[in-house]
């Protein structure tokens, strides 16, 4: 499709809009409404000027929008305007700046851009896209739980044990290490969360998340479905069915926990909310449900915030930079030794740096200024964080979010990520070694 066609496109779309909804009325509103956004039009944050209907999607890059950020930092500033379509963007290009809005007016900043395909897909009820309010509310009371600092001490002993196990995997079958990664990931969440034991990379449990993320692309990206169902790689049989993978990924890891009197996330919720079954409180029911699942999607993937791509991130870096990983496996030796491998008893003396790219959207639920700079409400703010500081920093928080939206598993996920890195460094302690069985 061209660009003239998509302009072409949009602009009939938009016409349709108006000549089938027009009245005295809404002409009266819209007016109304139009002037007061002219009024404030001049005071928004600067940036690069949008083209009509499109907005600035062809400034941004769909793959990497932070490099794109980063480039107009250099022209615009730390806080950057932008519009693709009828999404009003706010870039924050400075920790000071989100730290400013999205910690300390968290009141303000604390809801999510509204998906409209969500519910057609099925994902409506996940934790990173609820809305503010209760249901959100809700979430974080469970996850608190469970993820806090002080409950996550108690599953070092299992992350240590499936990080050895990935290092025998890795050893064996060094090709599919990103699998691998995965399902060390996975196997700790699905574990804290279900007190589920992932069998194999085809275990039943894992493939339903892997199938029901696969279809919320067509979530995203709605008109993908339109294509024909022939054309490889988008499994549009898939997308078809996403509803019922999701409700399987729902349901599959919860009946398990269900009957499981081991601890987990699941069975302690239902037994500090007396629920023997699920008729019991089925509001209650449906809510943890929705909050175990979306840690266990979040477990399940190599997208870029999860601690899967971070582990492929880290191969990626150290196999690049040789002289780095020689570094670092020097002061593994100097504080583990040479007979055994690090455990959470070195940590103190072995920081890392965890590292994601772009934060998740906030929105605000009303009009604020900020600088002189007017945001108008329902703004989609995202935080672009690889400016925020350098890797030889000693610790980055914004890594895992902001405010009433900072990640509830970040210590786990902190935790699984330095015990991974750690006995990767620590057992495969050549270069050409490591290189040889990461290299597919």
């Amino acid at each position: 499709m061209t660009s003239a066609m998509i302009v072409n496109f949009f602009h009939t779309a938009m016409w349709h809009t108006v000549t089938n909804h027009w009245t005295p009325e809404v002409s009266h509103v819209s007016s109304r409404s139009i002037r007061t956004a002219s009024s404030h039009r001049k005071n928004l944050p600067p940036g690069p000027t949008p083209i009509p209907f499109l907005g600035n999607v062809f400034d941004i890059k769909a793959d990497a929008p932070w490099v794109s950020y980063a480039t107009m930092q250099k022209t615009y500033g730390d806080t950057i305007y932008t519009r693709a379509l009828n999404m009003k963007i706010i870039v924050l290009n400075s920790e000071e700046v989100a730290d400013e809005l999205l910690e300390k007016r968290s009141r303000v900043y604390s809801d999510r851009p509204y998906i409209v395909t969500s519910d057609l897909f099925g994902w409506e009820w996940a934790t990173p896209i609820a809305r503010y309010g209760e249901r959100f509310r809700i979430h974080r009371r469970l996850y608190h739980q469970v993820f806090r600092s002080e409950a996550a001490l108690t599953y070092c002993r299992r992350q240590l044990q499936k990080a050895y196990e990935m290092l025998t995997l890795i050893l064996h079958d060094p090709a599919h290490y990103g699998g691998h990664f995965e399902v060390f990931v996975a196997s700790v969440v699905l574990s804290v969360t279900y007190d589920y034991d992932i069998a194999s990379h085809d275990d039943v449990v894992l493939n339903a998340a892997k199938r029901a993320k696969k279809a919320a692309l067509f979530g995203a990206f709605p008109l993908l479905k339109k294509l024909p169902s022939w054309i490889p790689g988008l499994g549009l049989k898939d997308a078809n069915l996403s509803r019922q993978y999701v409700k399987d990924m729902l349901d599959f890891p919860y009946n398990h926990a269900n009957g499981s009197a081991q601890a987990s996330m699941v069975s302690d919720a239902l037994e500090r909310y007396h629920i023997s079954e699920d008729t019991d409180n089925p509001e209650m029911v449906t809510e943890i449900k929705a909050s175990a699942a979306t840690a266990y999607a979040g477990g399940c993937s190599q997208y870029p915030v999860t601690t899967a791509a971070s582990l492929l991130t880290f191969t990626l870096a150290m196999m690049n930079n040789p002289k780095v990983q020689e570094r670092a496996q020097a002061e593994i030796d100097k504080v583990v030794g040479l007979d055994r491998l690090p455990n959470f008893d070195d940590l103190p003396a072995l920081p890392y740096n965890p590292f994601t790219p772009l934060a998740v959207p906030h929105s605000n639920t009303e009009d604020d200024f900020y600088r002189g700079y007017f945001i108008p409400k329902g703004a989609q703010l995202s935080a672009a964080k690889p400016l925020f500081g350098t890797l030889n920093d000693d610790t980055v928080p914004c890594v895992f979010g902001f405010g009433r939206r900072r990640h509830p598993g970040r210590h786990v996920g902190d935790a699984s990520l330095w015990s991974a890195i750690a006995c990767i460094l620590g057992h495969f302690h050549d270069q050409e070694t490591y290189r040889a069985k990461t290299n597919s």
